[in-house]
């Protein structure tokens, strides 16, 4: 066996290594199997059943995941979000990106190569290829071929099959803002027009174009994520990774031949690993930017490894300890700082929801400054915007907080049905003759009058004038 390489980490930049291409210019991966391509398509089935199926789940009576913009409401399940709930949102945003920082110091791009959006379709695209055009060797040789009625019969199902899954995905996305059914049988009967088409067509492109064409250069010039995922990485960080310390000298051999009188490692430079790669690189080069750790090369090797009778492992998720004969540090600083920022933060989110309060006060001051009513008192006018954020009707009374001097005219109870706004006007006097002051706050609430726990509270100002 030949002395150990160190291993490499190496940033390798699409002008300095392109991948390998073929004839139509695209790179043809070969067809495989192994442990971790069966792990890749549990977690794509089971995004394709969360996005294509939680679309057309209802409840009670509306759809139960619908980004209501006509409204400016989110329903997702028994929840109704407002407006006034977005910093939820942004709080969800965080944590995810926290998660992804976390797995990524773990694991590397186990997101890119298992779960991201552009990935999964990419493979299923890919799928579709086989489908129509035959394997790796039979897709080179179609594309050398000049073209005849079989090669644009082959090629017009594949394309066909492309803007099927694109316009399929294209109004399952929108029907999250638009509802679904409605919007299927209108795009069914041609009736579909306006903003809705308009971006139905859009994401059916996006999704034919990244899927199809571009595949691997979103991944390596579209992707933030492949530009600055190295900074996360460190020497206990685990990855897609070539053993040169085992596999060198490269070399072709016969099953149960001398290796070392012949000095060549367990690579037998079969090229397999480059063949099944979805972005064209050669991983035994050493960790790169365009590698999406997708294990497609580890499955590949491993298979090779079988039949030569070698043990697994050649090309599998080490760190760089482990290729330098230490061993991975599990718990260390960096990560265990990830995961409790993490840990935190979902905690405060799940807090947050429990404690959001389920109905909405907003008090919008007429632009009028004041005004002298039938009784003599200086009055301001309001305009009160309450949501019931709850799913069920609501009877509500609207007070005055700590307000001596003031008295409250217009509607005081109101009912408003599950998950809706209602706007209600109401005036404030001022009972004293002469005002100390030319503005005062003034705290509105309004309270459930079966649970009175459930309540929400709006300042506004009362302005009087100071002469009379």
């Amino acid at each position: 066996m030949s002395e150990r390489i160190p291993f490499r980490i190496i940033q390798i930049e699409p002008a300095a290594k392109t991948p390998k291409r073929h004839a139509d210019g695209r790179i043809q991966t070969r067809s495989f199997t192994g442990l971790y391509r069966n792990l890749r398509i549990g977690f794509a089935g089971l995004l394709f059943v969360l996005f294509f199926g939680t679309a057309w789940l209802n409840w009670n009576g509306r759809q139960a995941v619908l980004w209501d913009l006509a409204d400016s409401k989110f329903h997702i399940f028994a929840a109704t979000f407002w407006p006034q709930d977005f910093i939820l949102l942004s709080a969800l945003l965080i944590i995810c990106a926290f998660g992804l920082f976390a797995i990524t110091v773990f694991a590397g791009r186990v997101w890119c190569g298992y779960s991201c959006p552009q990935s999964v379709w990419t493979w299923l695209f890919m799928w579709c290829e086989k489908v129509t055009e035959g394997d790796r060797n039979q897709r080179i040789r179609l594309a050398a071929a000049p073209w005849s009625l079989g090669k644009f019969a082959r090629r017009s199902l594949k394309h066909g099959l492309w803007l099927a899954i694109g316009v399929i995905t294209g109004l399952t996305f929108v029907g999250y803002f638009t509802p679904i059914r409605p919007l299927a049988q209108e795009l069914l009967t041609l009736q579909l027009g306006g903003a809705a088409l308009f971006w139905v067509v859009f994401f059916t492109a996006a999704t034919y174009l990244n899927a199809g064409w571009l595949r691997e250069a979103v991944c390596m010039h579209m992707c933030p994520y492949a530009r600055f995922q190295s900074v996360m990485f460190d020497k206990d960080t685990l990855a897609v990774a070539y053993d040169p310390g085992r596999g060198e000298s490269r070399g072709p051999r016969k099953k149960g031949s001398d290796r070392q009188a012949q000095h060549l490692g367990d690579c037998i430079d079969c090229t397999l690993c480059v063949q099944v790669c979805p972005t064209g690189i050669d991983i035994r080069d050493g960790l790169q930017m365009a590698c999406i750790g997708c294990a497609a090369c580890i499955d590949a090797c491993d298979g090779v490894m079988d039949k030569m009778g070698y043990p697994r492992g050649l090309i599998g998720y080490k760190s760089e300890h482990n290729l330098q004969g230490g061993r991975t540090h599990w718990l260390r600083p960096r990560l265990l700082g990830y995961a409790t920022a993490l840990l935190v933060m979902i905690g405060a989110l799940v807090m947050a929801l429990q404690m959001r309060p389920m109905v909405s006060l907003d008090v919008i001051k007429d632009r009028g400054l004041f005004r002298e009513n039938a009784q003599g008192q200086i009055e301001n006018i309001y305009l009160l915007k309450i949501i019931n954020k709850t799913q069920h009707p609501q009877h509500y009374r609207l007070r005055l907080v700590d307000a001596e001097g003031f008295v409250l005219h217009g509607k005081q109870a109101i009912s408003i049905p599950a998950g809706e706004m209602s706007e209600l006007p109401v005036s404030v006097a001022m009972l004293a003759d002469r005002p100390t002051s030319s503005s005062v706050d003034l705290t509105f609430e309004v309270q459930d009058n079966d649970q009175p726990q459930v309540h929400s509270r709006a300042r506004s100002r009362f302005v009087a004038p100071l002469n009379r």
